[in-house]
């Protein structure tokens, strides 16, 4: 996992560098066809290029930088009142200039384009707030950075039921605030995992992990999309009608940077040691086979209770059906099918890494077909920019994959994870 700000910045420039190629694929020209044809003198169409829209959308992609550099000058502190002073000076400069950018490009495209076209800029934001709103699950990462089991009893079983009705207890621009919040906040911590020893607390703390990872996914989705609207589409929406572009190049291009933002997000959003706390979870958590009718009469059968860890191979009847506990340990309610796929998806703690692995490694594979078949030198030059890019994402995933590979694979001969 890296830094925020250095994980924002390498995620701009590979965003720049993804909507520098969807210009290339819009405006290029036959650069190589004699000079007494004007459009022709140059390798794009720069006097068809919209330089406004181009300027609203970079501001759109840094949006994140500027709040990561924001944010980091503030747990800096100030040493001194001067420091303070500079520091203040800078972040209002920074987002000064941000607005006035925005502002500037926003006035100059109402100038030049029609109603319709200017509805594009906003839209993520028109989808964002009715379907992210309404569906707050925020604090559910803050309830576990302070866990106490042994103290906290109580706060933690009233958390649970807190978020599942969080968006009822707030106005709508209360939740509108917070969301945008949450899109310029990129630090966002990891919660903490303390083995406890109820099956109460575990099935609680399930529940609060399942709300975190929903609410990460939600964000990494997000994200993703949005950054693949800017690059990728918005610039084919500002395209005049007489303009000829490749849209089965384009639309792929436009593809390929959502699969690589998602991953690049994913791995940044949901780094190893939250895995490894997932897995640890769910460890604990247990999961239960359901048995045919009739089947094992005759070996010995409990009652499910939820003050009991099962231990493995254990049979209860809850709800009318047999189990067999599947876990070293077993806590989750066997009708529960949210527990069960929640052991499903992280009792392996790479599971989802080897899952980045294949869909980024697909992505290279693909492109380096698209690469040796291609005969355009737009095509060529575009696979071979966003190739080097996926490079780097795809030799941090193997990286750690050795890694976590052989640091998971000697303990497990030795020990399960256990209660403590």
């Amino acid at each position: 996992m890296d830094g925020s700000l250095l994980f924002e910045f390498l995620f701009f420039i590979y965003l720049l560098v993804a909507l520098f190629i969807q210009y290339i694929n819009i405006y290029k020209t036959v650069w190589w066809y004699p000079y007494n044809h004007p459009a022709s003198c140059t390798s794009l169409n720069f006097h068809l290029i919209d330089y406004h829209l181009a300027a609203f959308i970079t501001v759109m992609l840094a949006r994140r930088l500027v709040w990561a550099l924001i944010s980091e000058a503030t747990k800096a502190g100030a040493a001194s009142m001067i420091h303070y002073m500079v520091l203040i000076s800078a972040r209002l400069v920074l987002l000064t200039l941000c607005g006035w950018v925005l502002c500037w490009t926003l006035v100059n495209l109402f100038r030049s384009h029609s109603v319709l076209n200017l509805l594009f800029l906003g839209y993520p934001f028109g989808v964002y707030v009715p379907l992210c709103c309404f569906h707050q699950d925020s604090r559910a990462h803050l309830l576990l950075t302070d866990y106490n089991y042994v103290v906290q009893h109580q706060v933690v079983e009233e958390s649970a039921s807190t978020v599942g009705g969080l968006a009822k207890s707030k106005d709508f621009l209360s939740l509108l605030l917070e969301s945008l919040k949450e899109q310029f906040n990129n630090a966002t911590p990891i919660p903490t995992h303390s083995c406890p020893l109820s099956p109460d607390l575990i099935r609680n703390e399930v529940e609060c992990l399942k709300a975190d990872f929903n609410h990460r996914i939600k964000e990494v989705l997000f994200n993703s999309l949005f950054s693949a609207y800017y690059v990728a589409f918005l610039p084919l929406c500002f395209v005049k009608s007489t303009q000829y572009y490749d849209m089965r190049w384009s639309c792929e291009h436009l593809i390929m940077v959502w699969i690589n933002a998602f991953v690049m997000l994913t791995t940044q959003l949901l780094p190893s040691k939250y895995c490894d706390l997932l897995h640890k979870s769910a460890a604990h958590l247990g999961k239960w086979q359901k048995l045919e009718h009739g089947s094992y009469s005759n070996a010995p059968q409990h009652i499910w209770s939820e003050n009991t860890i099962w231990p493995q191979g254990v049979l209860v009847r809850h709800s009318r059906c047999l189990y067999r506990a599947m876990g070293p340990y077993n806590v989750a309610v066997p009708s529960d099918v949210s527990h069960a796929r929640f052991y499903f998806l992280f009792h392996r703690p790479l599971r989802l890494l080897n899952l980045l692995i294949l869909i980024e490694g697909s992505v290279v594979f693909y492109q380096l077909y698209s690469l040796l078949r291609s005969e355009k030198w737009n095509h060529t030059l575009s696979m071979a920019l966003i190739l080097f890019c996926n490079y780097y994402v795809l030799f941090k995933l193997l990286r750690d994959r050795i890694v976590l590979g052989r640091a998971y694979s000697y303990p497990l001969n030795s020990y399960e994870l256990k209660v403590n």
